[in-house]
């Protein structure tokens, strides 16, 4: 297995931005200056023509009703009935509006593709090769990479434009458990890459 870095082929690749949402911005502390450089890399790629996707964390009162007690992550959620899909909270951060075309799909569980359509969205397009960035890196980041790795995408993932609540599992998985599946870059590499 190479660990060089592959080059990105516009044409085939997504930036995914995940759980960057109100309600989940507001319970870290660097929220601000993620959402800042966060803006910077999207402005780059939507110049470049990348095809952009956002994720986000939303229930209907269905989805609350279909969480098992015995979800130990999501039952809360439901017991609390939080992030309803209309509710403030529960919408992509207002500096990183998406733009017409640009993917959007609303999930109840932690990984980008697990409750929504979002591979089918992306197949339909072309694309083999993600590059993701969100929160938390152990949540939405590292359910992405997984699934994202068993269904054969070429993966990247943006080091510092993900963010735990606890730093030193943010430092595990992107330096050792992600890179067995994905390549890890930080904001730079990524602008001068593309």
């Amino acid at each position: 297995m190479t660990h060089e870095v592959p080059e990105i082929d516009l044409s085939t690749s997504a930036l995914l931005l995940m759980d960057l949402q109100e309600g989940i911005l507001a319970n870290y502390g660097g929220g601000a200056t993620l959402v800042s450089k966060v803006q910077e890399v999207l402005h780059k790629a939507r110049k470049r023509k990348i095809t952009v996707g956002f994720v986000r964390v939303g229930f209907e009162e269905s989805d609350y009703q279909n969480v098992p007690d015995r979800n130990k992550a999501f039952s809360g959620i439901s017991a609390t009935k939080k992030f309803p899909a209309e509710a403030p909270e529960s919408q992509i951060a207002s500096e990183l509006t998406p733009l017409a075309g640009e993917i959007v799909v609303r999930k109840v569980r932690h990984g980008a593709m697990s409750t929504t359509n979002l591979h089918e969205q992306l197949q339909a397009r072309g694309i083999d090769t993600l590059i993701l960035a969100g929160i938390a890196t152990s949540g939405v980041v590292l359910s992405t990479v997984r699934d994202a790795a068993d269904k054969d995408y070429r993966i990247f993932v943006i080091e510092d434009l993900c963010i735990d609540g606890d730093p030193q599992v943010h430092e595990v998985l992107m330096g050792k458990v992600f890179p067995r599946q994905a390549w890890i870059i930080n904001s730079s590499q990524f602008l001068s890459m593309i």
